[in-house]
This record gives structure tokens, C-alpha cells and sequence, in this order.
């Protein structure tokens, strides 16, 4: 029972989002051990620390776990339609529909309660996350701008992150989060254009039905150079060394390779450029900037 829910929260790709929390945690961490005049490793290793590590991993797993299932409910009689998505456990009959909602309030009602043991910034604010991200699967029946909005939503993990240890907001994770908003977005609009014909026979928007295909990834290549740029801003503003700057050069090498194997006449290697690139993007530069950060 385990593995379908795993499968139905599509639980590895927790890999995209999950190295900038950390990144926005142990920034927080960072900040935390300059103000106290002690070494990271130290102020990490404090009892109270390592609980806020686990809460916050807590609200990190809950809170996609919510958003993913959510969208899996309400995406239900589409997915039933769409021969790529028929085979999701909803429409295959693995999962009843009600199990899936309750498992969204569940994870929701655990996210909440997480927060509440970290700080009450994060608990005040908890119900803004959850409306981002459960928004979101409303998005694609009127906007085509609902790309952005999933960005959005995996955005708050730096932010979300930093206030925990923090309890207040930075330049830096903010850099961090914009540069989510556009690699995600730039990223989900690739996946987006294996179902143009679909979306558009079900009045379902994305920037590919909007746009057509050759204008979408033309849109998709500029914010992911944005969101390189943010990178490079965000090294030049932290003033990271030489291991933030590697892994900096890997995760614009990474955009630059799906696109390189994705064009409009030919998608056999979306989810390569999706799940592959993207993995390997995020992993690489969470421990880089990690890294760089502890030699700091």
C-alpha cells in the first residue's frame, strides 16, 4: 500500500525541490552561527537544531505529498482520458478517489501541525503555502500561466526553509527561490508540450496550447537563462567559493543539455530532459552550494 501512494505522490520527484530546502535551511544555519560567533558545525549539531532539521524535512515531504495527491484528485476524469495518463493509479482503479483526499488532508493537517512546533512565522504562514500549492491544480482550467504557479509553489522551500531556522526573510534564499520559479516553469512547460493536442481538446491551457510548440520552448530556453543568471547573481551576492561555482557551472550545463535533446518535431526525450537533467541539476548544486558553504 506503501509503494502505490509513493507512486501516486510521484515521490522521487521530491529530488527537484528537496536540495534547495536544505540549501535554504543550512543558509539559515549559516546566519545563525555568524550571529553567535560559532563554527556551523557546531550550531548544527545543537539538539534543537536537529529537530528543526527533521520538522522541516516533515513539512517538505507533507506539503509536496498534499499538493501531488491533490492534483492526482482533481485531475482525475482527465487523466481517465489522456492515454499517457490513464495508467495513474487514480483513473486504473489502484487508488479510490476518496483514499487519495484523505490522504491530501492528512499530509495537510500533518504539514500544519509541523510547522507549529517550528516557529510561529512558519505556522502563521503554513495556510498561504497550502493555498499555493493546492491552487495550482486549479490553474490549468483558466490560465496558461500555470506553470509559473507550480514554480511558485516549489519556490517556498528555500524561503520556507531559511524562516524556520531564522524566523525572518533573506536576499539570498529569495535569490535561490526566483531561481526555482524559473527553472521549474521552464522545465514543466517541456513536459507540458507531450499533451498540446489533449489540453487543447479538453480547453485545458498551458504555454504550449497557447503558444504552439516552437514559441513555448523558445519561452522555456529564456527562463531557464534567467534562472542561470540567478545563479550567477546569487554566487556573486553570497560571496561563495570555488565548490559553489562548480556545481553553479553543472546546473546551467544541465539546462543547457535538455534543451539540447528536446525540439517541437521531437519529444521521445522529454522525460530525460525532465526527470534525468532536472535530477541531476538539483542534487549536484544543493551539495555544491552545501559544501561551499560549510568552507565559507
Amino acid at each position: 500500500m506503501v509503494k502505490k501512494y509513493l507512486s501516486l505522490v510521484k515521490f522521487s520527484h521530491t529530488i527537484f525541490a528537496l536540495p534547495f530546502a536544505f540549501i535554504g535551511f543550512f543558509i539559515g544555519v549559516y546566519t545563525v552561527s555568524t550571529e553567535k560567533a560559532l563554527p556551523m558545525v557546531q550550531v548544527m549539531m545543537q539538539k534543537q537544531m536537529l529537530q528543526l532539521f527533521l520538522l522541516v524535512l516533515v513539512c517538505m515531504v507533507t506539503a509536496r505529498s498534499a499538493a501531488m495527491a491533490f492534483n492526482r484528485y482533481l485531475d482525475r476524469s482527465f487523466d481517465a482520458q489522456n492515454p499517457r495518463t490513464a495508467i495513474r493509479e487514480i483513473p486504473s482503479g489502484v487508488i479510490a478517489a476518496s483514499s487519495a483526499l484523505r490522504f491530501v488532508i492528512l499530509n495537510a493537517l500533518i504539514f500544519i501541525a509541523a510547522t507549529y512546533f517550528i516557529n510561529p512565522i512558519c505556522f502563521y504562514l503554513s495556510p498561504v503555502a497550502l493555498f499555493v500549492i493546492l491552487f495550482y491544480s486549479y490553474t490549468k482550467r483558466f490560465t496558461s500561466l500555470c506553470h509559473m504557479v507550480l514554480g511558485l509553489g516549489l519556490s517556498l522551500a528555500p524561503i520556507g526553509a531559511y524562516l524556520a531556522v531564522t524566523g525572518s526573510f533573506a536576499v539570498l534564499p529569495i535569490l535561490f527561490s526566483c531561481v526555482v520559479i524559473c527553472w521549474v516553469s521552464g522545465f514543466d512547460i517541456i513536459y507540458a508540450m507531450q499533451d498540446v493536442d489533449f489540453d487543447a481538446s479538453q480547453n485545458l491551457h498551458s504555454i504550449p496550447t497557447y503558444l504552439g510548440k516552437v514559441n513555448a520552448l523558445r519561452l522555456s530556453v529564456l527562463l531557464h537563462v534567467v534562472a542561470a543568471a540567478l545563479v550567477i547573481v546569487a554566487g556573486l551576492q553570497a560571496g561563495y567559493g570555488y565548490f559553489y561555482w562548480e556545481g553553479a557551472l553543472v546546473f546551467i550545463g544541465m539546462l543547457y543539455y535538455q534543451h539540447s535533446i528536446v525540439s517541437p518535431t521531437n519529444l521521445s526525450k522529454v522525460n530525460i530532459a525532465f526527470m534525468t537533467a532536472n535530477g541531476i541539476a538539483s542534487v549536484i548544486f544543493g551539495v555544491h552550494v552545501l559544501v561551499a558553504l560549510f568552507l565559507k
